[in-house]
């Protein structure tokens, strides 16, 4: 570990970081790790900020001819103890490109967006221009990697540029791909993922498949796309995910790191606390294992924050909880109270399911780095997924989740601390008030506009429901859909002072077929509440019959009454 002067913060170049001997734990074993594996193409993913950027920075600077002589970079660190590492630094041309900045919100966009970063590519090795290599007709194509190229010319500019820097240095070239699935998450969220898939599994072909002028190349990414989507012909690759032990400790900080940096920045008295906010990340068998970024910003400013899981990143997970069906928010409901859930997880990512596939939302959210899996069912059956058993991953990110689920009522924050305040003074003319604001202004954004007609009272009541569960926690123990007396209530709130008051919320859907009005539709709530005994979990419990108090809900459309 090479300590350094002092610890920046977001240096994604090796060379700046070891050049100006910023703080950096050594991860050069992941050169030999890699170099030694032989393997053809490498898939490596990992959640965002766990250093992928850095190594791929890394492995290109030891590699590569434009950072011949530049041994100085390495000096110190475990790679330059082996001669025979020392010898191969340095000498390989090395194609690199990224897809972090790929995030347009149509097709045309981000095709662009990849043209531009082929043309950069192109122009960056413009000498090979004039080499003497280059047949007339090559030449030509060179010149038409431009903004306005044809789409079969781009899908082939990797496999041509590696054809001619092999010819050039008389070496095969190694080709490194970082954040490859950025581009396909915008795709999935902004609805032009069948158009880009087909561009980039050509590009991917000829790249990664068909390419005689490669010597090795690696992939990076958050997720595992599905290999039907982009890898559907791909049979060299090599997948490394989050549940490999492939590369366990290259990516990420071990304990073991995390605590000598600690003691060397006189924080070691803070070890527990710091394990408990940012431990957690397990890859392999690998456990207790640090995301940097949180650990970086902890060294830089000593303060327990949310680092890692306090960015725009999170957007795609609150759009895929917020818009979930009843189950997706109900499970989300466990792991806010620190239960655990158990559900088959799929490691290839099929974005175009998310939407109608809960087992693809829980496999995003553990590839993302949200959820770890503690233990998983061993199976022999071939054709069924085992079960993980699942947990939010620390307290950096239940903190995170509880802000998301927060955040989706800031339309309406004023009315919906108005209607908890009315509904804990049992005003209920106010409580109506409030909750019809509520309605009217966050109804809507729990709706996929994909849900069968009338699933949107669902979807909003279950977020309400999470919403209450962030902002009474301290007070009350909230539950839904549990069983109680002869039937399933909607809401329960338990008070943890018993001498307060208890709540039962029971929502209803009008239907003007069995009833005349919204009034009536509340008292059938009610009467349900009754006839159901619900109260009988809370009696059993010691709260007083006189302590609980019942409501109805009657939605229609974005009219609600309360009753």
């Amino acid at each position: 570990m090479d300590m350094g002067n002092n610890v920046a913060i977001g240096i994604q170049d090796f060379a700046k970081l070891r050049g100006q001997n910023y703080f950096y734990i050594d991860k050069t074993f992941f050169i030999k790790e890699w170099w030694e594996s032989g393997d053809d193409v490498t898939l490596i993913t990992r959640p965002r900020r766990f250093g992928k950027t850095l190594n791929m920075s890394m492995i290109e600077e030891f590699f590569s001819v434009n950072y011949a002589g530049r041994g100085d970079l390495f000096d110190g660190l475990s790679i330059w103890k082996d001669e025979k590492y020392r010898n191969l630094q340095g000498t390989y041309p090395v194609i690199s490109l990224s897809f972090a900045n790929v995030k347009e919100n149509n097709y045309e966009s981000a095709k662009l967006r990849i043209y531009q970063l082929l043309m950069e590519l192109y122009d960056k090795n413009n000498y090979l221009l004039n080499s003497g290599l280059l047949t007339a007709n090559e030449k030509e194509y060179y010149l038409s990697i431009k903004t306005d190229m044809k789409e079969v010319d781009a899908t082939i500019a990797i496999y041509k540029m590696a054809d001619f820097l092999s010819r050039y240095y008389k070496k095969k070239t190694i080709i490194l791909l970082d954040e490859y699935d950025t581009p396909m998450q915008e795709a999935y969220v902004h609805g032009y993922w069948d158009e880009l898939v087909f561009f980039i599994r050509n590009l991917f072909h000829s790249a990664f498949k068909t390419n005689p002028y490669m010597e090795r190349g690696i992939m990076t990414g958050i997720t595992r796309v599905s290999k039907e989507s982009v890898f559907s012909d791909l049979n060299n690759l090599e997948v490394v995910t989050t549940t490999s032990n492939k590369y366990a400790k290259a990516f990420g900080f071990t304990e073991e790191e995390v605590f000598l940096a600690l003691d060397v920045c006189g924080l070691g008295k803070e070890k527990e606390k710091v394990k408990d906010w940012y431990d957690g990340f397990v890859f392999g068998e690998q456990e207790d294992i640090y995301n940097p970024w949180s650990i970086l910003n902890f060294l830089n400013k000593g303060k327990y924050e949310i680092y890692w899981a306090n960015t725009s990143s999170n957007s795609l997970v609150s759009k895929l909880i917020r818009e979930g069906g009843e189950e997706i928010k109900q499970s989300m409901e466990q792991l806010l109270k620190g239960e655990r859930l158990f559900y088959p997880i799929d490691e290839q990512i099929v974005y175009n399911q998310l939407d109608n596939n809960e087992e693809a939302v829980w496999s995003l959210l553990v590839a993302s780095g949200y959820l770890k899996i503690l233990d998983y069912e061993e199976i022999d059956i071939v054709e069924k997924l085992p079960d993980y058993e699942l947990t939010i991953t620390n307290k950096e990110v239940l903190f995170m989740f509880r802000n998301m689920v927060s955040g989706w009522f800031t339309p309406a924050k004023s009315s919906y601390h108005g209607f908890l305040k009315s509904m804990l003074a049992n005003d209920l003319e106010i409580m109506n008030k409030y909750m019809n604001n509520i309605v009217l202004q966050t109804f809507s954004y729990f709706d996929t506009g994909n849900g069968v007609l009338g699933d949107e009272p669902e979807r909003f009541y279950h977020g309400f429901v999470l919403g209450l569960l962030v902002d009474l926690r301290g007070d009350y123990v909230i539950t839904s859909n549990r069983e109680s007396g002869y039937g399933r209530y909607d809401v329960m709130l338990e008070p943890l002072d018993k001498n307060k008051d208890a709540f039962i919320l029971e929502f209803k859907v009008h239907n003007p077929k069995n009833e005349k009005s919204m009034e009536e539709t509340v008292e059938k709530a009610l009467l349900q509440i009754e006839e159901k005994q619900y109260e009988a979990n809370l009696i059993s419990k010691g709260i007083s019959k006189d302590r609980i108090r019942k409501y109805g809900f009657a939605f229609k459309g974005k009219n609600v009454l309360i009753g």
